[in-house]
Formats: structure tokens, sequence, C-alpha cells
């Protein structure tokens, strides 16, 4: 926690607003992933999610969190995602980490799959401990809009710790790339602008490694 000491000062003066958060949506630019999803038959929602978290906790700004007061940093992630049933309500998918890909895209595969079943209002996340709980980054996917912002829910205003991270349409963009809609929120004592850009970079070089691999 070297590098959070260092901050302390900042997060203190975030911390103590009504809302610290931090909520950026900007048009993010990656390889375009898609044919190499179709010809290796992986789905590219559970490609680019892998992606994303894999960048996130390669970002030492996004694996801090606060419980009971004291901030700490996790070193692993609980993987989850909104989903919708068949009614078009929403719901939560959780599954366990892998860092295989193929087994990581299978997981969230059946979690999805069992999340759209229920009926019910399914929360995973009440069942875990509330520092368990932390081990999470918020992920919503919404293919149908290219929006341009969005404000996520918190629990608690003051507590905005858990990342919410959100992307919509995708749209072909220069020559092997595509371009789409992103949002970060993040508590803005852990986060600046320039983590967010970070993220952004990392996501793309991590879908770089698993299209190109060396």
């Amino acid at each position: 926690m070297e590098n959070f000491a260092r901050r302390r000062d900042r997060f203190e003066m975030f911390d103590s607003m009504d809302s610290p958060a931090l909520n950026l949506c900007f048009p993010l630019e990656l390889p375009d992933f898609r044919p190499w999803c179709k010809a290796s038959g992986l789905p590219p929602f559970h490609v680019l999610l892998c992606a994303v978290l894999r960048a996130a906790m390669k970002i030492e700004n996004f694996r801090w969190r606060i419980h009971d007061g004291e901030v700490f940093e996790i070193d692993r992630l609980i993987p989850s995602f909104t989903v919708i049933n068949q009614y078009n309500d929403l719901n939560f998918a959780m599954f366990e980490w892998s860092d295989d890909l193929r087994e990581f895209a299978a997981r969230g595969s059946a979690a999805r799959e069992a999340a759209s079943n229920m009926v019910q209002f399914n929360e995973p996340y009440r069942a875990l401990a509330p520092r368990e709980a932390k081990h999470q980054m918020f992920v919503t996917c919404i293919p149908w809009l290219a929006f341009t912002s969005i404000q996520h829910p918190t629990a608690a205003l003051a507590c905005p710790d858990i990342p919410s991270l959100a992307w919509g349409k995708f749209r072909d963009g220069a020559p092997g790339q595509l371009v789409l809609p992103f949002s970060v929120q993040a508590h803005h004592g852990f986060v600046d602008g320039f983590h967010v850009h970070q993220l952004g970079e990392q996501i793309a070089a991590e879908l770089a490694a698993i299209i190109e691999p060396a």
C-alpha cells in the first residue's frame, strides 16, 4: 500500500465529499476481435469481459477498496455482470475466475444462462461476506445503445469504491479496429482521469495479446 500512502491526502479530500465518484464516458478504440472470436468459437462479450477485468487488475488504483473505514488492496476478482431474463428484466450473473480464457468464457456463459432463466431478482453478491464482496467490479453491457453518458447507482453515495464499468454498441472504426462507448465510475480518491486512460490502453493491449499471441 506504499503508493496509496502517497495518495492518502487526495483520498481524504475526495472521500469527505457527499459523492466522491468520478464518472467518465468516452469512445474506446480496440482491435476488432470479432473475427477472431467467430473463428475460435468464443462469445465476444466474454472475451471482452476477460480483457477488461485483466486490464483493471493490472492497474493498482483499480484494486483499492474500503472496508470498515480502512483502505486495502484486492488480489483477485469475482467476475459479475448484468443480464436480462425472458421478460427483459434485469438480473445479475456471478462466477468464479479462471485464468484460462476458454474456461472463463464457459463459466461466464453458464452464469449468464442461469441468471437469464430466473424470474425472481437474483442478488448473488448478498451471499458474500462484506469484505469478500469488495472483490468485484460491477459490469454492464448495453449493446443496443451508443450512449454518451451513464450514471450508475451506488449503495452509498459516500463509498463508490467498487468500480462500475459499462460499454455499449460496437461500430466499425479504422481498418482492423472497432469503437464502442465505454464508461468508468470509480472513487476519485483512488482513480483520476489518467488512470481511466491507462485502463483503456490496457484493455486494447489485452485484446491484442489474445488475438495475436506471440
